[in-house]
Formats: C-alpha cells, structure tokens, sequence
C-alpha cells in the first residue's frame, strides 16, 4: 500500500474549503504553492490540518464519495464546515504531519474539530431572527442578528467600551478594529459562536447560549441539537 499525505484547507470563502492529496515528500511545496497561489481561482488558502495515511489515493476516493454532495464540480473545492473534515482526518489512522504533532497532539485536533463542528451545527439550528443581551449594570443592550446561519452584530450598535483580560484574542482584536472609544460599532462584525458575539459586546468571557435571548425572553440554548456523535477510527 502507498503512504501519502491527505490535508485539508480552508479558504477566503467562508464556508468553502479545499480537500486534497500528495506524497510526503511534496506536502511542504505543495502548502506553498497553494498558499501563495491560491486554487481554482480562490486566494486565501491555509493550510489547517494533514495526515500521512497507508493507501491514501483509496481514502481521498473514499473522502469524496462521503462528500460528493458538498463537492464543487471539477474541483476539489467543497462547501463544508472544515471541522466535520478535520474530525474525519484526524480519526484515521496516521501520523499526525500539521499541526506539528510537538504542538498539538491528534487527539486534541479531533476533540477540538468534534467540539467546533457541534457548535457550527448547534448554530444552524438558530431560527433566523434577532436576539437580546442585555445588562442592568453598567446599562447595554446589544442585538444580534442571525440570517442564512451568519451571527451579525450590526453597526451603530453600543457595546461595552471596554474589555478585560479573559477576552480572546480574536474578540479583542475585532473590538479594537471595529468598536469607537465610546462603545459605538463602526461596521457590521460577523461572529462563528454566540459566546464570541457576547464577548465582543459585554467586553468580557461570555456563555453567549445563555446570555442572548429571544423576545420573549428565553435563552438560545433551547435551540440547541445537542448531540454528541463522532466518527469511529477508520483503519
């Protein structure tokens, strides 16, 4: 059996990720070219997660059957979530070539894909609409707008003015890019978790499932699936 790499991508599409194949020897030019060059007229592409397999040409045939419905035609561009694919890959077996497995193990790839992945799905089951933060102490109250599953918090909004130290990195570097000195949003700000839309509002570590609510008052945890499937190791 032949020993190669399977990798997968994303891309400056959200939403839509390359999967794709190589030896082992070629995986670092070949991130190289893609990254640099682009694919298939998209830009944007880095590389998120590889694995060297045993048989690898029958496991991308097997990768595109699975995903033969999400496949961009003539392409191997797909319109996936990349964390549905990441837990796929990362459940065979292999070692581990990116993330450097020094770095981040492969089981911390899974449970962390498997964990993203739910999230993405808990997302969709949102129903589309508009849902409240709202703070007593200093007084905010915040709308997020959720539509096609994008989570939105719309320009001229106010949020908090400032965050503290528990704030993510990506939160905090989308409150300094796109919140004035005295709170006001200046762009509309697009979010992957309700937890990241509430930190960017209230400044601070946030369970957005429980702190956005509907209308009437309920959180939007009622909506979420809440289940807990993963794939078995594939051999």
């Amino acid at each position: 059996m032949s020993t190669g790499v399977l990798y997968v991508m994303s891309t400056v599409v959200s939403g839509l990720i390359k999967i794709g194949k190589t030896t082992t020897d070629r995986f670092d030019g070949r991130m190289y070219i893609l990254e640099h060059n682009g694919y298939n007229n998209v830009t944007g592409l880095q590389r998120r997660f590889a694995i060297e397999v045993e048989d690898y040409d029958e496991k991308e045939r097997m990768l595109d059957d699975i995903f033969s419905k999400a496949r961009v035609p003539g392409s191997e561009l797909f319109a996936l979530d990349i964390n549905l694919v990441i837990e796929l890959l990362a459940s065979f077996e292999g070692h581990q070539i990116y993330p450097k497995s020094s770095t981040e193990s492969k089981s911390k790839v899974f449970d962390d894909a498997a964990k993203n992945h739910q999230e993405h799905t808990d997302i969709q089951s949102i129903p589309e609409g508009t849902y409240y933060l709202d703070r007593k102490r200093p007084p905010l109250h915040v709308e997020m707008v959720v539509e096609d599953g994008t989570l939105t918090i719309h320009a001229g909004q106010r949020v908090a003015e400032h965050d503290n130290d528990n704030v993510g990195d990506r939160t905090r570097e989308l409150r300094r890019s796109n919140v004035d000195n005295n709170g006001t949003v200046r762009a509309d700000v697009h979010f992957s978790s309700p937890s990241q839309a509430g930190e960017f509002a209230t400044g601070h570590s946030c369970n957005g499932w429980a702190q956005w609510k509907t209308a009437d008052g309920q959180a939007i945890d009622v909506f979420r699936t809440r289940q807990n499937s993963s794939p078995q190791s594939l051999q």
